[in-house]
């Protein structure tokens, strides 16, 4: 996620507590599709319907502190990969971990034909960003302007990846890497920037990445490729957000994190909602083909998962139904889908339409089933 949501910019001036923790077309398909890491030999897919082969692209949501039954329904039928919690979903260590457990069960279902942990996520990027109360205590410009920066980006790494182990999440949709250009713009407003040089941003994000991945915890780059340079009033999450940057300014300074971060293994790259007119006049990154297939995939070679930002931003009104959103990102070489609206109905919104998009070839099945399989690769490779 981009920002604090409005639940998180109430309480993030609040103290953090277990009962308040701080909440959260140029191009073708066919691009994409050349870039796409080709899968493991052995792809685990056998026997999964189209349903369950697009809800396995799918992050869940939902309101409160209990998951609904449907969302349970959707896991144990092997037709979700995941979960993401924000700060409504938590009132205490002990009952977010009863929470998990509850999940876990779901997933180990006799019916569920997909044998991996799920992908149980959140926002602790540390200062105003966290859904837990702890670690990471300090923002990324607090670390940015740390008396020793490198150590303090690496303890941060540690204390994310084992306070999010310590209740059972499994990926940490951070490091932000985004490099920011004024004080009190979108990334800085929240102190959620290392730095506006590129180079200490890249050294810090990787050293972030580095200790939260040894814990044991996903960490996730984002918002590629760099929300850097919007102002205070450019949110995707409202609406539209044009970034009219030179195609070498975007290579040369927002981009240029991800070098270390892709070098240092980070499992994840969450792609923003912004349109960048030098890259792909048409379409937002998320959306784009050409940003996500010849940026992100052959120029800097990421062969981890992509994941969106989240689908009911109102960066994407003009993009028509979560459905058909969802299509569009699995087109343009999104693997996960997040939907992050609190409801598990938009989750099945997006899988019914990529389910759809699979049966009618709308969505080729080579580059959907090898996203499916990097997913799956990652989810057997985490805690749970």
């Amino acid at each position: 996620m981009k920002k604090p949501s409005a639940f998180a910019r109430a309480t993030a001036r609040a103290a953090v507590t277990l009962g308040t923790a701080v909440t959260l077309a140029a191009g073708t398909v066919a691009a994409c599709a050349a870039a796409d890491p080709a899968p493991p030999a052995a792809a685990p897919l056998a026997g999964l319907t189209p349903l369950q082969l697009a809800g396995q692209r799918v992050i869940y949501s939902y309101t409160g502190l209990t998951p609904p039954a449907s969302l349970l329904s959707r896991i144990s039928h092997g037709e979700a990969a995941g979960v993401i919690f924000f700060g409504g979903n938590i009132s205490s260590e002990a009952q977010i971990r009863r929470v998990i457990k509850t999940l876990e069960a779901a997933d180990a279902s006799p019916h569920n034909p997909v044998r991996a942990p799920l992908l149980l996520m959140t926002d602790q990027e540390g200062g105003e960003v966290r859904r837990l109360p702890g670690a990471p205590a300090k923002s990324e410009k607090q670390i940015g302007q740390a008396a020793h920066p490198g150590a303090a980006a690496t303890a941060a790494g540690e204390g994310a990846g084992a306070n999010l182990l310590g209740v059972g999440m499994n990926v940490n949709l951070a490091p932000v890497l985004d490099v920011y250009r004024k004080a009190g713009d979108f990334d800085d407003q929240f102190q959620r920037s290392y730095s506006k040089n590129p180079r200490v941003v890249s050294r810090l994000g990787a050293d972030f990445i580095r200790a939260q991945q040894k814990a044991g915890v996903a960490a996730t780059a984002k918002h590629f490729p760099g929300l850097g340079a919007a102002t205070a009033a450019e949110d995707t999450d409202t609406g539209p957000v044009t970034l009219n940057l030179p195609a070498a300014t975007i290579r040369g300074v927002d981009e240029f994190p991800y070098h270390a971060a892709i070098a240092a293994g980070v499992r994840l790259v969450m792609v923003s909602w912004a349109v960048y007119p030098s890259l792909d006049p048409k379409r937002p990154a998320g959306l784009s083909s050409v940003i996500v297939g010849r940026e992100l995939r052959a120029r800097l070679g990421f062969t981890g998962v992509t994941i969106t930002d989240a689908l009911e931003a109102g960066a994407l009104k003009a993009f028509g139904s979560i459905g058909h959103r969802a299509v569009l990102a699995a087109g343009a070489g999104m693997d996960l889908i997040l939907c992050a609206n609190g409801s598990a109905a938009e989750g099945t919104a997006a899988m019914n339409g990529m389910r759809t998009a699979y049966h009618d070839g709308a969505l080729g099945h080579a580059a959907f089933r090898a996203a499916v399989t990097r997913i799956i690769a990652l989810r057997r490779g985490l805690p749970g």
